[in-house]
């Protein structure tokens, strides 16, 4: 018993599965309790996964699409989240990061040289950039002036938010909730997709996503910027006394990560719109990226299969409502996984209170 204890805690990705079924049982009791069949839910959840429908039998790609479309600024988001945390840093301004890249990239798309090939890129490179931007401010505040960056990237979301509606406002045919039409040059969707995928909205913004993963991956596990960046999360002024530039590793995560979450909003902005929008309230994309950051462990593959989870939870709300669930059971059980989140910690504690006891049981005996 206490190997597997033992075995549970020094294992992230079992501590990440087992929350995951937590948040899921919960989720099945509530909806018992309010007199309905959890199996229903589940039935939404694999159509949303599989596009098979168990009951009629039919199978339709266009729910795998959709789902993965989703995924794509849960786990681009959650990059931004899981990279600064690998430095020590709670990167809790995603979403403000992540608006200021939708922001540009709408304002390249309306104004920017109608190229085929050209424009997009141009749109989706400023919104990486402006993100980077964002997210780099918050980190020489805090590197150089020891500004804590919980507060200042709260504080950087409402501007953003505030800001994007001032310039999206002043774009062509802009009303108060939308702009003109983009140019078919500034878009990243994809015909082939479109097609094979009975027309659901996954465009090019998958392949930039695993990008962003195979560069996060790299940077982190494969560079001595990254084994800075990490030493500093570990400890700082240790990295500082082995002669790691620890202002330079923190203002540069906090860059880094800025560009995914910028990364992210160009992608929806270009991807799952025509239009530009006047932003009335935030996506939330960039605060749910904090979730899913922390289910993957702050890792690129965890923080992508728990990006593709969250999608999926997204993708099954329409699914749920047709069989008579509230879709806002999704949100209990993304809220419930966070929130077991910290069964790790508590078992941490467990452990090493046994192991205490066990020292003073044995000093005792001596």
């Amino acid at each position: 018993m206490k190997l597997s204890r033992e075995r549970l805690i020094q294992s992230d990705g079992a501590v990440s599965v087992l929350v995951v079924f937590l948040g899921f049982l919960v989720g099945t009791i509530l909806i018992a309790l309010v007199g309905k069949n959890p199996l229903n839910m589940y039935k939404a959840i694999l159509q949303a996964l599989s596009g098979y429908n168990i009951d009629n039998g039919k199978m339709n790609i266009r729910y795998i699409a959709e789902t993965i479309n989703y995924s794509v600024p849960f786990i681009l988001c959650g990059l931004s989240m899981g990279f600064a945390n690998r430095v020590g840093l709670f990167n809790i301004g995603g979403e403000g990061q992540y608006i200021m890249g939708m922001t540009i990239a709408q304002m390249v798309a309306l104004l920017g040289p109608q190229v085929q090939g050209l424009h997009w890129v141009l749109a989706i490179l400023c919104a990486i950039i402006i993100g980077s931007l964002w997210g780099g401010l918050v980190g020489v505040l805090k590197a150089k002036y020891e500004v804590s960056e919980v507060v200042s990237t709260i504080m950087l979301n409402y501007i953003a938010l505030y800001l994007s509606r001032i310039i999206t406002l002043q774009m062509p045919g802009a009303t108060t909730y939308k702009t003109a039409n983009f140019p078919e040059t500034a878009l990243i969707t994809n015909d082939f997709f479109t097609k094979v995928t009975n027309y659901s909205l996954l465009n090019n913004g998958i392949f930039m996503m695993i990008i962003a993963v195979i560069v996060f991956w790299f940077i982190m596990e494969k560079t001595s910027l990254g084994f800075g960046m990490r030493a500093t999360g570990f400890n700082k002024e240790a990295a500082r006394a082995s002669g790691i530039p620890v202002v330079k590793s923190i203002a540069l995560s906090m860059a880094i990560a800025g560009a995914f979450a910028g990364l992210a909003g160009g992608i929806v902005a270009l991807g799952s719109f025509k239009y530009g929008r006047v932003l009335s309230g935030m996506d939330n994309y960039g605060f749910d990226g904090i979730a899913v950051a922390l289910v993957g462990n702050s890792t690129a593959l965890g923080t992508a299969l728990a990006g593709l989870l969250f999608g999926m939870l997204k993708n099954a709300q329409a699914l749920m409502q047709s069989k008579q669930i509230p879709k806002e059971i999704t949100f209990i059980i993304q809220g419930m996984i966070v929130i077991f989140i910290a069964l790790r910690s508590a078992l941490i504690l467990y452990q090493q209170y046994l192991d205490k006891k066990k020292l003073q049981k044995e000093v005792g005996v001596k």
